[in-house]
């Protein structure tokens, strides 16, 4: 009788422990599609910057260009690590891109451009938390896969670790710089 009820108790705890796996994995891939939903929305922006850009700086066609060829990479990146390196280099062609704003004063003052530059800084703030969200999730998922007695039932049911979506150096840290109007300007 011990041995049939220690055994219903192993199978027991074996369900909850493989259900406990499957909830965080959901967890993972909800909070990655979470992230790529904020990364569509920034690739979709691009083409409206590039092309406001394109109006008062037509001579900047290198600029341009590199920022096409970065979201064109980033678009299709495979993975959190090749996705990050694409979203990384897209990140600072986008700084170069508004860095052309400052030698166009008239592009600088296109309200156009300042809505452009005003949503991809508020996308830039949802990529970042959804980006810790995930990063949180992972770990918590790469932990439970490899803790006794959990990793035993992930190593039976394949459960494999996820990778981090990490940034490569600290200067990819910094959100791109988004400056409205003149600096040292003052209401009257």
């Amino acid at each position: 009788m011990w041995i049939l009820l220690a055994a219903l108790a192993v199978v027991v705890v074996g369900v909850l422990l493989y259900n406990s796996l499957v909830g965080l994995r959901e967890q993972v891939d909800a909070s990655w599609s979470d992230i790529d939903v904020q990364l569509k929305r920034r690739h979709d922006l691009v083409p409206n910057l590039v092309e406001t850009v394109k109006g008062y700086a037509r001579h900047e066609e290198g600029t341009l260009s590199k920022v096409v060829q970065a979201r064109s990479a980033a678009m299709s990146a495979e993975g959190p690590q090749k996705r990050a390196q694409a979203e990384n280099m897209l990140t600072s062609t986008l700084r170069s891109l508004f860095a052309l704003s400052e030698a166009y004063p008239e592009l600088k003052a296109d309200r156009n451009f300042a809505q452009l530059q005003e949503t991809l800084a508020d996308l830039e703030d949802h990529i970042q938390r959804a980006r810790r969200y995930y990063n949180a999730v992972v770990r918590d998922y790469n932990t439970r896969i490899r803790q006794v007695p959990t990793n035993l039932i992930a190593t039976s049911f394949g459960f494999r670790g996820r990778e981090f979506f990490e940034l490569e150096d600290d200067g990819e840290r910094d959100v791109p710089e988004v400056r409205f109007g003149s600096e040292g300007s003052t209401e009257g």
